[in-house]
């Protein structure tokens, strides 16, 4: 039995129409056009061409001076301290090694202060998210007296720089307690990096009431409706229904909080005197070094030299901000445009 059924022509992706190519069709087009539509064909071609090279050149020395601190670091880290009086070494070390991150690492004392950065790190910042996310909640859905100006209050805490209220925090931390009953010194102590932590008045939280005010503001009043409908209280209602919505602003503002509280120094060297942090061991890390290398923190390094030991130390103190970045970047991103940072 024949089969009378034609099979289907199959065009090539150069061919329109009737078997005609594009080539063919622009050309049979350009014919009906003026010279002035000719011309602007032409610039519109050139500059499809052009503009993909002139893109990659852009990106490029973006990504180049975005990286190129990072590149530098990492090249100094693993050279020799003989290969910075090299002017022939520029990017590639001449002499590769590991000793100068091992001597960091042991000048850091860098195990302890870890661990000691991680525990005063992850727990204010745990603290200041759940007080910043109440202080956020209250001012996006209450109406209150003073309202205005208390939220007057949160916008300079973001205005005015730690240095202002350092001396007032450290009188009031030095002699904390009530007047005539009893009072204790609190220097040198974690609590007062959690003090102001769990009264939401930490490290940039201002910043943090803000995030949390515009994000509860932009979800829908239905949703604390439906809830107080069911017997919800204000406060189960937060925890049941704002919480889960909010997952990404939680997490946004808690990187923030983790990465100011790793990088700070200011605070820190104000209120520890014994208690290290990776931040105040790399502010110090020349008299450390000098300790560690020649038993004596008067002896000067070299400033040149002196740079492959700062730069691993860089290196190892926002090794772990990059992990923590790299893992979390899908949601630290959408969080902030949920946020209504962007836009």
């Amino acid at each position: 039995m024949s089969d009378n059924t034609a099979a289907p022509v199959v065009k090539s992706e150069h061919e329109i129409g009737s078997g005609m190519s594009k080539k063919q069709a622009k050309k049979i087009r350009m014919q009906s056009m003026s010279k002035e539509e000719i011309s602007y064909v032409r610039r519109k071609a050139a500059l499809e061409k052009i503009w993909p090279f002139f893109r990659f050149v852009i990106l490029f020395g973006l990504g180049f001076v975005i990286l190129y601190p990072l590149i530098y670091m990492v090249s100094c880290a693993f050279r020799d301290r003989a290969d910075m009086n090299d002017p022939t070494v520029m990017w590639i070390p001449r002499h590769y090694t590991i000793e100068i991150m091992k001597e960091t690492i042991k000048a850091m004392d860098f195990g302890k202060t870890l661990k000691t950065t991680l525990l005063l790190n992850i727990g204010c910042s745990f603290v200041q998210v759940i007080s910043c996310a109440i202080t956020g909640y209250g001012f996006a859905r209450f109406n209150f007296k003073g309202k205005k100006f208390l939220f007057l209050i949160v916008i300079m805490m973001i205005l005015v720089p730690p240095q202002v209220i350092s001396l007032p925090l450290f009188a009031q931390f030095r002699f904390f307690g009530i007047k005539g009953l009893f009072s204790i010194n609190l220097i040198d102590s974690m609590l007062t990096m959690y003090l102001p932590a769990i009264t939401a008045n930490g490290i940039r939280s201002g910043l943090m009431i803000l995030i949390f005010r515009q994000f509860f503001k932009g979800l829908p009043k239905e949703l604390e409706d439906a809830a107080y409908i069911d017997g919800c209280g204000p406060f189960m209602t937060f925890i049941r229904v704002m919480i889960p919505n909010a997952a990404s602003s939680f997490l946004t503002v808690f990187l923030f909080s983790v990465v100011w509280y790793w990088n700070d120094y200011y605070v820190s060297t104000t209120f520890f005197t014994n208690t290290n942090t990776v931040a105040t061991m790399l502010y110090n890390i020349d008299t450390r070094l000098s300790e560690h290398l020649f038993s004596d923190a008067t002896v000067k390094i070299d400033p040149r030299e002196l740079i492959v030991w700062k730069e691993a130390g860089c290196l190892l103190s926002i090794t772990p901000i990059l992990v923590l970045y790299v893992l979390l970047q899908k949601h630290f991103t959408e969080g902030i445009e949920r946020s209504g940072l962007v836009g």
